[in-house]
C-alpha cells in the first residue's frame, strides 16, 4: 500500500478531533455506539467506477477502542451516471453528518441492510459525462432510498457498475456481514437509529 494512501489515512486519522472541528457528534459513551464514517476518495471528480472509498467504523467494546475499515463506494456506478434512475439526475450524497438518518431494514425487499429513514442531501448530475458534478444549486433534499448495502455475495467486486445508483455500497460480502453484526449490537443497546457521516479525503489533511 502506497505511503499516505487513503487507506493509510483512514488508519491514522484522529476522527474525534476532525469531527470536533466540523461540529459533528462523535460517539464515545457505551459499547457498540458506532461512528459510521464514509471517506470519499479524491478522484478529481472523475468517474472511476471502482470501490475506491472507505467506510470507517469506530466504537468501544470491552477490549477498548476498535476501528474497522471496509472498502466501499460512496458514488454511483458508471451505469447509473449514464442511465439515470431519476429524471432529476444521478444522486451523489452530499458530504455531511446525517443524524439518525438510517435504520436496519430491508434493501429492495431482499436482505437486511441500513436503509434511509430520514431526508438527506444529494447532488443531481444530469449530463451523463465522465465526471461527477457537485454544484450546490443542484442539491436535492429528501428520502431517495440512499441505503448502505452490499454488492455481490459470490465474490469481491472491483467495479461498481449497477451496484449503486447513489447508495453507499460495500464490495465485500464478509465485511458487510460483519458491519451488520455490529449494527445489530448497537440497535439492541440504543435503538434502531444510525448516524452516518460522509467526508472527503481532503478533510483528513492535518488529522493523521
Amino acid at each position: 500500500m502506497a505511503k499516505n494512501s487513503l487507506f493509510d489515512k483512514c488508519v491514522k486519522c484522529d476522527f474525534e478531533k476532525l469531527f470536533a472541528k466540523k461540529g459533528y457528534a462523535y460517539f464515545t459513551k457505551g459499547e457498540y455506539n458506532l461512528n459510521l464514517i464514509g471517506v470519499r476518495a479524491n478522484t478529481g471528480k472523475t468517474i472511476t467506477n471502482r470501490f475506491d472509498d472507505y467506510l470507517v467504523v469506530i466504537y468501544n467494546n470491552s477490549r477498548g477502542v476498535q476501528r474497522k475499515i471496509y472498502t466501499m463506494t460512496t458514488d454511483p456506478g458508471s451505469y447509473y451516471m449514464k442511465n439515470l434512475a431519476n429524471p432529476k439526475g444521478a444522486a451523489i450524497l452530499v458530504p455531511n453528518q446525517y443524524r439518525g438518518a438510517w435504520k436496519i431494514g430491508t434493501h429492495k425487499n431482499r436482505y437486511r441492510a441500513l436503509v434511509q429513514a430520514k431526508p438527506v442531501k444529494v447532488y443531481r448530475d444530469l449530463n451523463k459525462d465522465e465526471s461527477f458534478d457537485t454544484y450546490p444549486e443542484t442539491i436535492d433534499y429528501g428520502v431517495f432510498g440512499i441505503n448502505i448495502h452490499r454488492a455481490d455475495t459470490n465474490h469481491v467486486r472491483t467495479t461498481v457498475d449497477k451496484w449503486s445508483a447513489g447508495c453507499q455500497v460495500l464490495n465485500n460480502f464478509e465485511n458487510f456481514t460483519a458491519l451488520m453484526e455490529l449494527c445489530k449490537k448497537q440497535a439492541d443497546r440504543y435503538g434502531n437509529s444510525f448516524t452516518y457521516t460522509l467526508i472527503n479525503e481532503e478533510d483528513l489533511n492535518g488529522f493523521y
